[in-house]
């Protein structure tokens, strides 16, 4: 792609906290040249990232599909078909069965999950926001429902389970409920960029199918160790095993569309939209393919680590913002959150957007962009958003919709493997539903990139938008700077009362 160095390379000044605190946000320093028309650099050549971690990948992807291959076919219309039960007999015998049993109930759930990616993203114009909104607001209920039909199966532990995930996603949303107003904000203005380029819709069309077709061997597999002789315990442990490794593949699928659609939503910013005429020619396809080949080590690298580190990070910051002034829960909590958010320093979903525009290392372009974020003060704005959890919750809630429709199939004709069939199933949606959403986060990260490279390009992009982030930020800074001098005029009080207190 034809994009001036300069766009990529973090500022290597830092700005201290005061400072940044009350800097105006329109004055925060632009990298660039304030005229729109800025003069490109020729390509960069690339270079391979990360092999070593695209070699894990490619092995495991291969090893996986052999083993998923004979898990199937050993149950195929005929029992032990490849004499593997040998191998089991130290096991506890349970109830036997055919893959072909099994395998037509993972499809519904490939089905459901496909037509409710393929509906987000058709629906994604007109009514985004609102699903977004009923994602949010109806998850905790659907949980909770879940959790009363487990117990009324006798499924205690499961029920259990999803009673404390509807709890803790009903503490989660009250703690948030006061950042929404400013999430459907910036999720509308992504939904607006990705709506103005369809062709980065049909890439994740695409990147679904491939999906699904990797579903259809995964699912094979795992029905045929649903069907096996193998006791309860053989099972699950297998079918875990299965679901790392689907989740894996189903990430790094999800973070090739995220490179993918960032590279284009960054060349629109710089350009001034998709119909300038410096826009480069076949820009999609350079995306692509820098996407698959010399970036895809770092994407295979970076989908390990941060999903969970994310979510982690999400769910330590409401409960921070929550405790008040119990000092014992609260120190115990920062200890957590000053170690998530170091390893969000080098893990974290801003990298995508450096690998896309530079085809920088993982880590390098994880460490340069949440620099760039502190040296701007944009740090601030982007821990206030919530719109990849806003995500989450949408792809969560596909996810369980998923697992219902297989659950209830696999309740009527098979009561025993209800909780193995649901929970597998509801995997599969959320890689399915996840791919859809992955477009609209791609667009939030490169307009947040490109915020902090240089306020102006969104300005010449939605000068409304740009005024409403502008203001936000400087309410942030400002709150950032008063929590500052209230935690520093406490521990001076602390100090000053210590020393009197012995006179």
């Amino acid at each position: 792609m034809n994009i001036s160095q300069s766009s990529y390379s973090s500022s290597s000044s830092s700005v201290n906290s005061a400072s940044v605190a009350t800097a105006d946000p329109n004055v925060i320093s632009s990298r660039r040249s304030a005229d729109s028309s800025q003069t490109l650099a020729s390509e960069p050549s690339r270079r391979w990232r990360d092999i070593f971690w695209l070699g894990v990948f490619l092995i495991q992807l291969v090893l996986m599909g052999c083993a998923l291959t004979v898990l199937g076919l050993n149950r195929f219309k005929k029992t032990d078909r490849l004499n593997i039960d040998r191998y089991t007999q130290r096991f506890w015998e349970n109830q036997r069965g055919f893959t072909e049993n099994y395998w037509p109930l993972y499809a519904l759930a490939g089905g459901v999950g496909t037509v409710l990616g393929w509906t987000w993203l058709l629906f994604l114009s007109s009514q985004a926001n609102h699903m977004m909104k009923v994602a949010v607001h109806i998850l905790t209920t659907y949980l909770a429902v879940i959790s009363v039909l487990l117990f009324w199966m006798e499924q205690f532990f499961w029920g259990i389970a999803f009673a404390i995930g509807a709890v803790l996603q009903f503490l989660y949303v009250i703690s948030i409920i006061d950042r929404l107003p400013f999430t459907m904000l910036v999720l509308q203005a992504a939904v607006k960029m990705v709506w103005s380029l369809r062709e980065v819709m049909r890439v994740a069309y695409a990147f679904m199918l491939i999906m699904l077709l990797w579903m259809g061997l995964w699912s094979f597999g795992a029905a045929g160790v649903v069907a096996s002789s193998i006791g309860d315990g053989g099972r699950w442990w297998l079918l875990v095993v299965l679901s790392i490794s689907l989740f894996w593949t189903g990430a790094v699928l999800c973070n090739t569309v995220h490179v993918i659609v960032s590279g284009m939503v960054f060349l629109v910013l710089i350009h001034g939209g998709r119909e300038a005429s410096s826009m480069p020619p076949n820009s999609l396809m350079k995306s692509i393919r820098y996407a698959v080949t010399t970036s895809f080590g770092s994407i295979c690298y970076g989908s390990l680590f941060t999903a969970a580190i994310r979510t982690l990070r999400w769910k330590i910051r409401g409960l921070r913002s929550k405790i008040g002034n119990n000092e014992c829960l609260l120190c115990c909590v920062d200890f957590l959150f000053h170690l998530v958010e170091t390893l969000v320093r080098f893990f974290n979903k801003y990298a995508y957007v450096q690998i896309a525009v530079s085809g920088k290392s993982f880590n390098h372009s994880a460490r340069d962009a949440w620099e760039l974020f502190q040296s701007t003060g944009v740090e601030a704005l982007v821990a206030y958003d919530c719109s990849g959890a806003v995500l989450l919750m949408g792809t969560l809630l596909g996810g369980l919709i998923t697992g219902t429709c297989s659950g209830i199939w696999t309740w009527i004709k098979y009561r025993d493997r209800v909780v193995m069939v649901g929970s597998t199933a509801m995997l599969m949606g959320m890689v399915l539903v996840g791919l859809a959403m992955v477009v609209v986060e791609s667009a939030v990260t490169s307009i947040y990139i490109c915020y902090a490279e240089d306020p102006l390009l969104i300005h010449r992009w939605d000068a409304e938008f740009f005024n409403q982030m502008s203001e936000m930020l400087h309410q942030r800074l400002q709150h950032r700077s008063s929590r500052a001098r209230e935690v520093l005029t406490h521990h001076r009080f602390d100090n000053h009362t210590q020393e009197t207190l012995p006179a």
